[in-house]
């Protein structure tokens, strides 16, 4: 399996060479040259398979160059580490079925993917005998998920980006009371796009990237999405247990448009998706591209979901190289009309090709809070609130032709003052928060300049 960049200017990488660029030297996001198809006799038998069985089942075929056993291992290392035996359970409730993704060390759907590619970068650069620099931004779980993937590791180094003042408690809690010698943690004066923007503006710098060795852990990152596919194929498999339905929908809750990016791969490998619906909280620069055509930047809102509050969505670009047929050279010029205009136009058939792959609502704050008030009035399950506006949206969009399946994507602990609000009740923690206000904290607080981080990040490299 070979790898190439969406801008067109980089191409015949390995899987190996991908994971360790991350965000490919011409600017553009990596692809697989192909996507490999799943045929029906493989689907039922994935379907009985466990997690880390149906893992190596998938990723194998993107990790081609990877010895099996050794690409085992790595799986199996990377799920052991969660707290419930099938990694990522699907419970019913309410009609709907909910995709729990938050059974890992950081409580949300980001350590599916991260513990594994820690695990595989620390791999890759013992093969290698070399050195890794990573720098990331988040918006609220990324950041925590991709400290605890290689917190600790042989070297690595970490440098997260978050805004300041912008995150849940929990979440900030659950990255700056890390303190291992190898994490770094940088509260930015600013939002969630500028942390990006500097860290896509530092990797274009390949002089310097390649000077200080660095590596992504955003969902720039291919390996980031790959690992995320695994998880439509598991909740398929167990929905059509359940069901026998052939087609299930999935609602996703997305800012980034990774996880709902991850989704559209499983469907073009063949997982018989009828709907992908797409979430949005108040930051809905994508169901407005989904809805209206209208991709264009708007002032980011601090909503319920911190996680969502983007109005630059990284993988978009991912999927605009498909919406193009493929054309690097129109792709090209539609990021740089973005980059100077904050917009991108689309043609009647093209956004008439998107609405055939995606629904989309917008789900406002109240909306947020009230869901998880009457959901867990009619359950007992309480929903964090990025969990609630899929579970809206799945209410609102589903085509009751198919069973839906809800990702639910961070524990509800993690936005105790929304679940407060929205119940009157303090949700219970789980262990790996118990006392964490109490723990040492190490941050700090920087503005958000590339000149300020670079220099940061080169004093403290290895």
């Amino acid at each position: 399996m070979q790898y190439l960049s969406t801008r067109g200017r980089v191409n015949g990488l390995s899987f190996k060479q991908a994971v360790m660029m991350g965000l490919a030297d011409d600017g553009g996001l990596l692809l697989p040259a192909e996507i490999p198809r799943v045929n029906s006799g493989e689907l039922e038998a994935w379907s009985r398979l466990a997690y880390p069985e149906l893992a190596f089942q998938i990723i194998s075929r993107y990790a081609t160059d990877i010895p099996a056993a050794d690409l085992k291992d790595l799986i199996d290392r990377s799920y052991a580490t969660f707290t419930h035996p099938e990694v990522t359970p699907v419970v019913h409730r309410d009609g709907v079925y909910i995709l729990e993704l938050f059974h890992g060390p950081t409580l949300a759907f980001k350590d599916v993917a991260l513990q594994f590619l820690g695990n595989l970068f620390e791999y890759l650069l013992r093969q290698n005998g070399e050195k890794m620099n990573i720098i990331g931004a988040t918006s609220g779980d990324t950041g925590s998920a991709a400290i605890y993937g290689v917190r600790g590791k042989q070297n690595i180094n970490i440098f997260i980006l978050h805004p300041h003042g912008k995150v849940s408690p929990i979440q900030e809690l659950q990255m700056t009371t890390v303190t291992d010698p190898n994490v770094f943690n940088l509260a930015i004066r600013g939002t969630f796009d500028d942390g990006q923007a500097i860290v896509k503006e530092i990797f274009g710098d390949v002089a310097f990237k390649q000077r200080h060795s660095l590596g992504a852990v955003n969902s720039i990152n291919w390996a980031r999405v790959l690992a995320q596919v695994v998880y439509y194929f598991y909740a398929w498999g167990r929905v059509h247990k359940d069901t026998s339905c052939k087609k299930i929908n999935f609602s996703v809750p997305t800012g980034n448009f990774g996880d709902i990016f991850a989704g559209y791969i499983a469907k073009r490998m063949g997982l018989p998706i009828d709907q992908l619906i797409l979430a949005s909280n108040e930051n809905n620069i994508l169901s407005r591209f989904i809805n209206h055509g209208d991709y264009s930047i708007g002032e980011v809102r601090p909503t319920p979901s911190p996680s969502m509050d983007i109005q630059k969505a990284s993988n978009f670009e991912r999927y605009l190289y498909y919406l193009l047929d493929g054309d690097s050279r129109a792709l090209r010029k539609a990021m740089e009309d973005f980059n100077r205009d904050g917009k991108l136009e689309f043609s009647a058939e093209q956004l008439h090709s998107v609405q055939n792959e995606f629904a989309a609502l917008t789900v406002d704050n109240e909306q947020t809070i009230a869901t998880i008030g009457d959901f867990f009035r009619r359950t007992d399950y309480l929903l964090d609130p990025h969990t609630a506006t899929g579970v809206h949206a799945a209410g609102k969009l589903g085509s009751g032709r198919y069973p839906t399946v809800c990702l639910a994507t961070a524990h509800p602990a993690k936005f105790d003052q929304a679940v407060r609000e929205a119940t009157g009740r303090e949700p219970q923690r789980p262990a790996g928060l118990a006392g964490i206000e109490q723990r040492e904290q190490r941050c700090e607080i920087v503005d958000a300049d590339t000149a300020v981080i670079k220099a940061y990040l080169a004093e403290r490299a290895i």
